[in-house]
């Protein structure tokens, strides 16, 4: 499991990528929730950059799957990994993931041509996305495992997103640990999680009320014609 993050900073070129991301540049230490912890935060805020980092440095593949699946269809990743230290707490581990939903896909093939078990009924590509990427999380997922999801609400409905919820919730109560970045302020109410925005402020731990993905939910939803008539006012 995860206590801490932090950032090597000597020798760093503050004006390249991915430092050159505010979140990135001004990180130091991120102290971590033993069980649930979530990065919010725009879209280029370096949500994705950073929890990919952290998953390579603890020993993930970068496109995705267990500490056991080592397979590239593309590099894409950042040597962020190479500058991140990682703080271990003295809970054991017997089981992890980093999962992420643009690169999903690669995973359901990979599994599929590994010809193994325990993802479900049915082949991960014989399902729809959302309900092949829950099998994963249902099925496979298990106690004291390490769990690194970016963004997995892209694929899930909002039942999908309070299966998830529910799921992650039985399994932190078993010893597992969650790092999960989102733009859903459903996934963001996970009760008792430390949550962190990344913006053009740097990272900065955040109540989830004032979040604002949370608060332009809560206005959208309270009167949405008058939300969209602002929106539309200079068209």
């Amino acid at each position: 499991m995860i206590r801490s993050v932090s950032l090597d900073r000597d020798g760093i070129d503050a004006g390249s990528y991915p430092f050159s991301i505010p979140a990135i540049g001004s990180l130091t230490t991120l102290e971590l929730h033993p069980q649930v912890t979530l990065l919010a935060g725009e879209n280029g805020s370096g949500k994705s950059t950073l929890i990919e980092a952290i998953a390579v440095a603890a020993g993930f593949n970068p496109e995705g799957g267990s500490r056991t699946m080592r397979y590239v269809t593309r590099p894409s990743h950042s040597d962020l990994h190479e500058r991140l230290h990682i703080v271990r707490d003295a809970r054991p581990t017997r089981d992890g993931w980093f999962l992420r939903a643009e690169s999903f896909y690669n995973i359901a093939t990979h599994i599929e041509q590994l010809e193994v078990s325990g993802y479900g009924d049915a082949s991960l590509h014989e399902q729809s996305h959302g309900e092949s990427f829950l099998s994963l999380v249902l099925e496979r997922f298990g106690d004291r495992g390490l769990y690194i999801l970016d963004e997995p609400e892209a694929a899930l409905s909002v039942r999908g997103v309070l299966a998830l919820i529910r799921r992650m919730h039985e399994l932190a109560a078993r010893g597992s640990q969650f790092l999960v970045s989102t733009h859903s302020p459903i996934l963001l109410a996970y009760p008792g999680a430390r949550i962190f925005v990344l913006d053009e402020h740097g990272i900065t731990e955040t109540p989830y009320e004032e979040t604002e993905v949370v608060e332009l939910t809560r206005s959208f939803l309270a009167d949405r014609g008058r939300f969209l008539h602002y929106l539309f006012a200079d068209a």
